[in-house]
């Protein structure tokens, strides 16, 4: 038995939740309990004549509850609840990408088959066929997609139509997938198999929880940090034609900060303090990396949202924007380097 499931053995959990995992879940909702009170303190003084801003803190802070609220329930639940969860976002956030495609119309009976495509992927998820979920959409919906439409017909634009389409499940649905896909780690190497057959469903644990929370609490704080330090410090913007508000300031600043805090969760991991710094050190800039590509695509298209799932935040792809490039790159440095 390797190491990455001996560090976990023996914990008693309720669902995914036990362990580690609930140490960084309770920690998450203490922090945000804390800032729930703190906003309100600031909105009831300092922001009292700042109508528009306060209201906008407050939603913010509100949709937090219910994302970490609706995580932290499906992670009581069980596994399956995680991945019919994460395959409902996927499905929100391609309705999302799908809504600022040029030809959507046109490319409907193309667009269908992702509502086909995204639970048959989820579903080689939920099996822990890690050969299948590897290359199903990367191979074979890759060469699926264009030949559909290329039977339609209709060639104009047809690069730029594929190209598209190909983006939106790559983004929406694979990339989005290797958050849950985390849970299964653990349960691979605890049963020496990690090659394509993987482990048995539902054999992911609080362990897998761990290491899921570990990247979106380190990944979504770096998101934070780059606010503050931005909004603190900002004076250089990285890409003032992308984004103006992402400076270099705010980068290096929440970067770093996010990286300390990675390596002072390490106990939560199978990581040593230095491993886990590097781990969050990598995420971020993953993170910040997929938050530009993903404010091109909006500078692109004209809109400042993705849609508006999240009041305060938009779209599902306005919060998944920095997890999209990280959780893949995440998942591999682990499984390669630690099972």
């Amino acid at each position: 038995m390797s190491w990455l499931a001996e560090v976990f053995e023996g914990t008693t959990r309720i669902g995914l939740v036990g362990g580690q995992a609930a140490w960084l879940l309770a920690g998450a909702l203490v922090v945000l309990l804390a800032a729930t009170v703190v906003v309100e303190l600031i909105s009831a003084s300092v922001l009292k004549d700042k109508a528009s801003f306060r209201s906008e803190l407050r939603q913010r802070t509100w949709a937090w509850w219910i994302m970490i609220g609706a995580l932290g329930l499906t992670l009581l639940v069980g596994e399956t609840a995680v991945v019919v969860l994460f395959a409902v976002l996927s499905l929100v956030g391609l309705r999302e990408m799908a809504a600022l495609l040029p030809d959507r119309r046109r490319d409907r009976h193309t667009l269908l088959w992702l509502a086909v495509i995204t639970p048959l992927h989820y579903w080689f998820l939920w099996e822990h066929w890690y050969g299948m979920f590897a290359v199903f959409i990367p191979v074979y919906a890759f060469l699926f997609l264009p030949a559909v439409a290329a039977l339609q017909g209709r060639t104009r634009n047809f690069m730029y139509r594929a190209a598209s389409v190909q983006w939106a499940l790559m983004v929406c649905v694979y990339a989005v997938s290797y958050v849950p896909a985390l849970l299964q780690l653990p349960a691979v190497v605890e049963l020496g198999r990690v090659e394509a057959e993987g482990s048995p469903p539902g054999s992911g644990g609080s362990q897998g929880a761990a290491l899921m929370l570990f990247l979106v609490i380190v990944v979504q704080g770096s998101d934070v940090l780059q606010y503050v330090w931005g909004k603190t410090l900002g004076r250089h913007p990285v890409a003032p034609s992308v984004s103006p508000n992402k400076t270099w300031e705010g980068l290096i600043g929440g970067v770093l900060t996010a990286t300390a805090l990675g390596a002072a969760l390490w106990w939560a991991t199978p990581f040593a303090p230095w491993q886990a710094a590097v781990l969050a050190f990598v995420s971020c800039v993953m993170g910040f990396l997929g938050g530009l590509v993903m404010s091109s695509i909006k500078r692109d298209r004209g809109v400042k949202d993705f849609g508006s799932a999240i009041p305060g935040h938009g779209g599902i792809m306005d919060r998944f924007d920095s997890l999209v490039f990280a959780a893949p790159v995440f998942f591999h440095l682990v499984r390669f380097f630690f099972t």
